[in-house]
């Protein structure tokens, strides 16, 4: 405990006295540090689990662990050190307890040997996303040493240069000299940011609007207590339910605010919460799932004064672009039976969605939206908004909308949560108080997940600040990075010139329209279980002039045309599928073709599926093309440029909230395999890889027989001339079935 406190409050002073906003080192040859305390977790050589409080600390590509702050501590040596290579993959595991206390955990694992790997913890869920983020950095350094042939030695000769350039200063004096150069993002114009580093424009996602358009349309009904109420009027065939929400601004971080409403402390449920009285931690899953218990006092909510209970299940999840989704449904479970004298309630399915905002330069103070969705029944509904009627104020619906509103007052009343910003600070300049070159030369053949998951020291595991910790509440603050990139979605046609991706001096050639495949192609939208290919108009994607207003445009045809899909039951995730005998890629016909790309989503299940989509171009590839650029360049370059948008365009609204709309970097998420040969490149998406993908693909396959779901691929236009973006390609699933999946014969 004292460690941990002590810890917190050195990390606090390192920070706050250092920060300051200078762009004269941002001219992007600068190397980023980013350091903080974690917890780290494994196991010893005797198989004692422990958990010990470590400073990590990221510097270019290198990474080094201590246990004390290195730059408090000039001349300490790291317990642990190595580099982050290209194949490293870090995997958010979510929650767990450790020593009666929830930490975010992250796993690091080596993409072509995943038995090498090693977890970290930290306090927030804040601090986990911005250690992903600083990894994700680490890594795209190391990517682009490798694409640009930079060997170890010239790189390591390169950084002693520049530290030399300070003089012979003492060690303490030289740090300080480059702190200097900090560019502190979200607290100076955005142009700092985009200057700081060619690397952080890689940002891995969209900005704040959907990628996909939106279904339901909402009228604003009521202005209260801060707060706006919204009702769905777009569909009301089903009359027995209306679907609600309450949104508000609240001055804190997205990461705050998550924690609070995760929080099931009485006191400040207490503080904010009208509906609950008691919250209990009934089970934990698999760090992104939970089911609790509840008691709340209906005295407070209607007149009769029975006692009342509930459980309910919460999933969450977190985009890449930082936005919390918590899904509440009702649940039962068994270490929770109904309880003589306490009638067990239905709680309303509900969720919540929180959003950081971007804040003007001069307050620089933290904002989120928060919306709250949630199930009423329609009458009550209809008798409160038409009559204000008070007999719905005493219920549990009308608690749960109004939550927004006690949150945001409970924020706002206490300075602690709403001033917390998670401070964001670059270096671009380099000190030599943390890692030496000659330390680094010493490990170049090291990978990180290595150097954290070897056998602990006793010298490591046994000390006076080794004890193993019970955790408290969260204060540490990190130095980080994130990136913070506004987008505004403009509804306008998009029309990029798609002759330039396919070879315009090739006659384009008839792509055959009975191929076979094992799911078959829909006629209409009456048909079930089948396939058809939309256009892109449900999608937005980037604008020509996207790197200079954020702005979207409505996506044009597919590049590619889907020439079949196949939905098959494995035993196990099976790649380079597009191998197989059987496979349409095999068959003469699709010998014949110019080029296929096969994109086989692994759905992990019990039993496997593999959903396997086939696109087709008419002519070959232009050399000269991005596509061309993304179908022979390496796996990184793959990974950072791979987009998915999804849209549940038909089904249970909480499967929607699920899913999202938001485009997704699929090699940033999971895992993905890419394979070329002959005239196709086939990539193969392990979903089961990411415990948040398996989450989500879990609830959407208990729902997949009634929803109609689209997808679009893309490859993502980072640079000017990529501009506008085009989709590679469309598919809709229509209320597929599980038991028609073929299995996949030998």
């Amino acid at each position: 405990m004292d460690a941990v406190a002590t810890a917190s409050e050195l990390n606090k002073s390192g920070s706050g006295g250092s920060e300051r906003s200078d762009d004269s080192g941002g001219g992007g040859g600068g190397i980023f540090e980013y350091s903080g305390w974690v917890y780290h977790l494994g196991v010893n050589s005797i198989g004692h689990e422990y958990c010990h409080l470590r400073f990590l600390f990221i510097r270019g590509k290198y990474v080094a662990m201590y246990k004390r702050d290195p730059h408090e501590n000039p001349g300490i040596k790291p317990i642990r050190r190595g580099v982050v290579g290209p194949t490293l993959m870090v995997e958010e595991l979510g929650r767990r307890k450790v020593n009666n206390g929830d930490l975010y955990v992250l796993r690091f694992y080596n993409r072509l040997d995943e038995t090498k790997k090693g977890d970290i913890a930290c306090a927030t869920a804040g601090e986990a996303r911005g250690w992903m983020e600083a990894f994700d950095q680490a890594k795209q350094q190391a990517e682009l040493e490798l694409s640009k042939g930079i060997s170890a030695r010239d790189k390591l000769n390169n950084m002693e240069n520049e530290i030399n350039l300070e003089g012979h200063r003492p060690r303490v004096r030289r740090y300080a000299h480059g702190l200097r150069k900090l560019i502190r993002i979200g607290q100076g114009p955005e142009k700092l940011l985009r200057q700081s580093s060619k690397l952080s424009r890689t940002d891995g996602f969209e900005g704040d609007g959907g990628d996909a358009v939106e279904a339901h349309q909402w009228k604003c009904i009521f202005t209260l207590a801060g707060i706006r109420i919204f009702e769905d009027v777009s569909d009301h065939k089903n009359g027995k339910t209306v679907l609600a929400k309450s949104v508000g601004v609240i001055d804190a971080t997205a990461d705050t605010v998550f924690e609070v409403i995760l929080s099931t402390d009485q006191q400040k449920r207490y503080e904010w919460d009208t509906l609950i009285c008691d919250l209990e931690l009934v089970d934990s899953y698999d760090g992104h799932y939970d089911v609790v218990y509840g008691t709340y006092d209906s005295k407070y909510l209607s007149r009769w004064h029975s006692k009342q209970d509930f459980v309910f299940s919460r999933q969450w999840f977190r985009g890449q672009d930082g936005t919390y989704t918590i899904l509440q449904c009702p649940a039962i479970h068994k270490k929770k039976p109904p309880i003589h004298g306490y009638r067990r309630a239905k709680v309303n399915p509900s969720s919540w969605e929180i959003r950081n905002l971007n804040t003007s330069v001069p307050s620089n103070s933290p904002r989120c939206l928060v919306t709250h969705t949630l199930e009423i029944n329609t009458s009550s509904w209809c008798r409160w908004k038409n009559h204000q009627s008070s007999k719905f104020q005493r219920s549990i619906p009308h608690a749960l909308l109004f939550q927004v509103a006690g949150l945001k007052e409970y924020i706002a009343a206490n300075p602690a949560l709403h001033h917390e910003n998670a401070t964001t600070v670059v270096h671009s300049k380099i000190s030599d108080a943390s890692i030496s070159s000659a330390e680094c030369e010493d490990e170049m053949q090291d990978e990180f997940y290595d150097a954290i998951t070897a056998d602990s020291s006793t010298s490591d595991e046994e000390s006076d600040d080794d004890q193993k910790l019970v955790m408290q509440e969260p204060r540490v603050k990190l130095k980080n990075i994130s990136w913070a990139i506004t987008t505004l979605a403009l509804k306008r046609t998009a029309a990029p010139d798609l002759s330039e991706e396919l070879d315009p001096h090739v006659t384009p050639i008839t792509i055959p329209s009975d191929l076979h495949c094992s799911l078959w192609k829909g006629k209409d939208d009456n048909d079930t279980n089948c396939w058809a290919s939309p256009s892109g108009k449900g999608f937005m994607i980037r604008g020509k002039n996207y790197l200079k207003d954020s702005s979207k445009v409505v996506g044009g045809d597919p590049l590619l045309k889907l020439v079949g899909v196949d939905w098959l039951t494995v035993d196990k995730s099976v790649d380079r599928i597009a191998l197989h005998p059987k496979c349409l890629v095999q068959s003469e016909a699709g010998k014949k073709l110019p080029f296929i790309l096969v994109i086989n989503l692994q759905v992990p299940a019990k039993p496997n599926y593999s959903l396997v989509l086939y696109y087709a171009a008419d002519r070959p590839i232009n050399k000269n093309s991005l596509l061309a650029k993304f179908v022979g360049g390496s796996d990184a370059f793959r990974d950072s440029r791979f987009k998915l948008i999804p849209s549940i365009v038909e089904g249970y609204w909480m499967v929607k909230r699920a899913v999202g709309t938001k485009a997704c970097l699929l090699g940033k998420a999971v895992t993905c395999k890419y394979f070329r040969q002959d005239n196709f490149l086939e990539i193969d998406v392990d979903i089961g890889s990411s415990s948040v993908a398996r989450s989500v693909i879990g609830l959407v396959l208990g729902y997949v027989t009634s929803l109609v779901v689209d997808l679009a691929i893309l490859i993502e236009a980072k640079e000017e001339p990529e501009l506008p973006e085009y989709i590679l390609g469309t598919v809709r699933l229509n209320r597929l079935k599980l038991e028609s999946a073929v299995p996949l014969e030998d």
